[in-house]
């Protein structure tokens, strides 16, 4: 999935590339303390509404993430708009975000209210993927050693977190640097996944571990679906 968001143009270039790549560089820098400002300000702008439109939520979303694709002309009415704007993240505040570029989100994905996400490294998050209440995604980590640690003069790095297609994360579930959970996963609440999950899974504890493969029976139908709108679900309630 490619990223649709604008990338700041750093002068400290070497520093930059070494943050992308999940090596030790320096997170206090004027650029990436500017950068995080004005990702904290977009961030705060949208918590701070109590209500919105579609058009409204999906836009502030783009904010956040400083997207270069603009939202469609608005529709006729409200009801078509929010037809037309449906594919938009739909996410819930509040939301803490560090950068926001860093974050590749895919279609018709949901964001439950006080989700933190720290995209020292870029953060996937595929297509029909939900994020419960209070989930933690932590692409940034910080040295063991205290003496290279050394507060805000101390260096930083951090590790790729990629949440699948059509994946479940639960409430109040960290996922900790360099975790790909493939698609189809579902992983229980408060589980904290310091590994890798395999696809089509069900994985929960601390640290989460797969309890359950889980069997695709609508798999043919959500395919058709996705083919043709027009084609409803089958009635399973007899």
């Amino acid at each position: 999935m490619k990223n649709p968001n604008r990338i700041p143009n750093f002068q400290d270039k070497e520093n930059f590339a070494r943050m992308q790549d999940g090596d030790l560089f320096t997170s206090f820098s004027a650029e990436l303390v500017a950068a995080r400002r004005r990702c904290g300000n977009a961030c705060r702008q949208f918590n701070k509404v109590d209500e919105m439109t579609r058009r409204e939520r999906a836009q502030f979303w783009n904010n956040i993430v400083d997207s270069t694709e603009p939202l469609p002309p608005p529709a006729a009415t409200e009801e078509e708009d929010e037809s037309l704007l449906e594919e938009f993240a739909w996410v819930e505040p509040p939301i803490h975000v560090d950068y926001g570029f860093n974050i590749v989100a895919g279609k018709n994905i949901f964001i439950n209210f006080n989700c933190t996400i720290l995209d020292t490294c870029t953060v996937t998050i595929g297509s029909r993927s939900m994020i419960g209440p209070n989930v933690s995604l932590f692409a940034s980590t910080h040295p063991i050693d205290p003496d290279l640690r050394n507060g805000t003069k101390g260096p930083e790095s951090g590790g790729k977190i990629t949440i699948g297609e059509d994946c479940w994360i639960g409430g109040n579930v960290t996922i900790l640097p360099g975790v790909t959970i493939g698609d189809g996963c579902t992983v229980g609440a408060n589980s904290l996944v310091t590994k890798d999950i395999p696809a089509y899974h069900v994985a929960v504890g601390s640290p989460a571990r797969p309890v359950r493969k889980l069997e695709r029976k609508y798999k043919a139908e959500q395919e058709a679906m996705r083919a043709d709108p027009t084609v409803t679900a089958t009635n399973n309630s007899n």
